[in-house]
Parts: structure tokens; C-alpha cells; sequence
């Protein structure tokens, strides 16, 4: 009886292949002679139990995957960490990467899933983690390197479902925002929890904290961008949860701001004029209703407003010179509005997302 094994992974399922011998296991190729110096021949019989050594299969394929991975071979990395995994279960680089790099290999119909999957492993890969590494500076580098990757994956999905969302022609734009916004929101609830499992499991080292912050700052940032396109109730809601999660930043930052939610909308205007339920801003939301959205243009403007303004208020809304350069103009605007007949009286906005209220 004859067989190979490979080298380089220890498999045996060696194909010939245009006159070289082929690793179906890791894709190691071999001539004919180096085969043939492979080859162990004859049968050995065995009485009891025989334990198996795996473990110089495991540290090639491991070698292997690593490799894959500092290459930025999205495929082989994939297939590497998922053969370790079903050698050795109790890894959580495999357990972790076999995600991390299915996820990375996704499609933009995808995307939303591919989030929620991140999501999922981290609770079990810390734990792996937890049980594993004794060592508390090398755990604090391998909880380090997990909170790198997932938030460089996060930053990933959430960059291209914007820059698709962005990419649709205005005329269909809003068929696709709600597709949108649930691709965001795996985003950035998956930065939400992996702040959580970092204090959940590690929460006793000052590195931890440090990361945990940095992940809700994150998932923050992108929750309060994701809320200029959702419906008042939904904004409302996103407004409490950012809330909750500065809070926990504040903990350990005293001094961060969150950026700010407008659960109504006209964020300019609410920041110059101090409320979003003032005569200014009713006169302002009836033109964006009446006259803005049943155009497709007015609608265009819309998106590009809620899309800009949010971000432009949490940076400069409380300064001088945005106050004195905005004052005037909305001032004007107003003005004109109310002599062609736009009523400043109190007003519930319509539906001029496409959402129900």
C-alpha cells in the first residue's frame, strides 16, 4: 500500500495534476520524483488505541493561513482558518478569521449579513480567548488585534453601503434608503457590542476600557449619520440609545460630546434658531414638504442636506461664525416665504422621506 502525505500540511489527498502532484489541502505542488521520495510503503498493524499527532499538521496550516493573511489573500486566508477550525475547535484566531474573512469576501447584497456575522463570533471568540491565553500581555495584543480587524471590517461595509447608496440615481434613491439604513445599522451595532463583550471579558484592564470607548465613539458617529435618514420615531429611538452609549464613553472621557440627533430634522435651522418647533422653522419645514419633496430635484436636495448639515452642526453649530454666516440667509429666506404665503404657525411634518410617521 502506498501513500502521500504532503509536506507542507500533512493532508494525503495528493491529485496528479498536469504531470505534478497537487495538494487538494493546501495547493502544494510536487514533481514526480520528490513524490516518489514521499511515498511510505506497506501496512503496520496496531492493537489498542492509536492518539493521533495533529499538532505538526496544525502549526503548517496555521503558517499557511498566517501567511494568507499578511498577503492579504482574502481566499486562501478563508479556507486556511477554516480547515484549523475543524482541527481545532477550541481556536479563536480560526474561529475569529473563518468570519472575518467570509465577511470580507462579501458582495454588497451582503453586506447587512456579513456585519451581523462579526457580531456574532465576538462573544465566542473572547471567550475562546479568555479560556486560552494565560498570558495577560499577550491576551491584551490578541484582544487588540480583534478590535483592529472588526472595526477596519465595520469601516469596510459601512464605506461601500454608503458610496452604493450614493451611487443610485436620485429618480430610485428612496426605494433603497431602508436597504440602506439596515446595512448601517449592523455597522454600527456591531461597534456597539464589541465595546460591550471588550468590558464584558477584559473589562479590568485599562486597555480594554480604552478600546471599549473608542468602539461606542464609533458606533456613535455612525448611528447619529444613519439617523438623518430614518423617520421620527426611528430617530428618536436612535437618539436614546446614543445617549445611553455616551454615557458609558463619558465614563471614562469626561469630556466627550456626542454629536448631535435632530429628532425632527432642518438641522441648520434648529441649531441657528435654538428649537426645531419655532416660527422660522414651521415656515422652513412647510417649504421642504410642499414645495421640495414633490419634486425629484427637491428630494435630491433633501438627501444631500440630511447628509451634509448633521455633520456640519456637530462641528461648527455652537460657533460664532456659523451662527452670524447662517443668521442672515435663513432670516431672508424666512422672510420671503411668509409674504409668498407660507404660514409660521405650528406643524407636523409630512411624509416626505417616504416613511410613515
Amino acid at each position: 500500500m502506498k501513500a502521500l502525505v504532503c509536506e507542507m500540511c500533512g493532508g494525503h489527498d495528493l491529485i496528479k495534476q498536469d504531470g505534478l502532484y497537487v495538494c487538494q489541502d493546501c495547493g502544494t505542488k510536487y514533481t514526480v520524483e520528490e513524490a516518489k521520495k514521499m511515498m511510505v510503503e506497506g501496512t503496520v498493524e496496531v492493537a489498542g488505541t492509536v492518539k493521533v499527532d495533529s499538532s505538526g499538521k496544525l502549526s503548517n496550516l496555521y503558517q499557511l493561513a498566517r501567511r494568507a493573511r499578511d498577503d492579504n489573500n482574502n481566499d486562501m486566508a478563508e479556507t486556511y482558518y477554516n480547515r484549523i477550525l475543524e482541527e481545532d475547535p477550541s481556536s479563536w484566531e480560526a474561529a475569529f478569521y473563518a468570519v472575518y474573512y467570509t465577511a470580507m469576501n462579501c458582495k454588497i447584497a451582503n453586506i447587512q449579513s456579513a456585519a451581523i456575522s462579526v457580531n456574532n463570533c465576538i462573544d465566542s471568540v473572547f471567550q475562546l480567548m479568555k479560556e486560552s491565553v494565560t498570558d495577560e500581555e499577550q491576551l491584551k495584543n490578541d484582544y487588540t488585534e480583534v478590535y483592529n480587524r472588526v472595526i477596519y471590517i465595520v469601516n469596510m461595509l459601512h464605506n461601500a453601503a454608503y458610496n452604493h447608496y450614493n451611487g443610485i440615481s436620485a429618480q430610485i434613491k428612496s426605494r433603497y434608503t431602508q436597504e440602506y439604513i439596515n446595512r448601517a445599522v449592523a455597522c454600527y451595532n456591531t461597534c456597539y457590542y464589541l465595546g460591550d463583550m471588550l468590558t464584558k471579558f477584559f473589562g479590568e484592564q485599562e486597555t480594554a476600557k480604552k478600546l471599549a470607548a473608542e468602539a461606542w465613539k464609533l458606533g456613535i458617529a455612525k448611528h447619529a449619520g444613519t439617523a438623518a435618514y430614518m423617520n421620527t420615531a426611528s430617530r428618536q429611538s436612535a437618539k436614546n440609545t446614543i445617549d445611553a452609549y455616551a454615557a458609558k464613553v463619558k465614563e471614562s472621557e469626561p469630556n466627550y460630546t456626542p454629536p448631535v440627533v435632530n429628532t425632527g430634522g432642518c438641522y441648520i435651522a434648529t441649531a441657528v434658531y435654538g428649537s426645531y418647533n419655532c416660527p422660522q422653522v414651521w415656515t422652513l419645514r412647510r417649504f421642504r414638504d410642499y414645495t421640495l419633496a414633490p419634486t425629484w430635484y427637491g428630494r435630491a436636495f433633501i438627501r444631500t442636506y440630511y447628509a451634509v448639515s448633521p455633520t456640519l452642526v456637530r462641528w461648527f453649530g455652537k460657533t460664532k461664525w456659523f451662527q452670524s454666516l447662517w443668521k442672515p440667509v435663513l432670516n431672508n429666506m424666512v422672510y420671503k416665504l411668509n409674504s409668498l404665503g407660507v404660514e409660521d404657525t405650528p406643524y407636523e411634518d409630512l411624509d416626505y422621506r417616504g416613511f410613515k410617521r
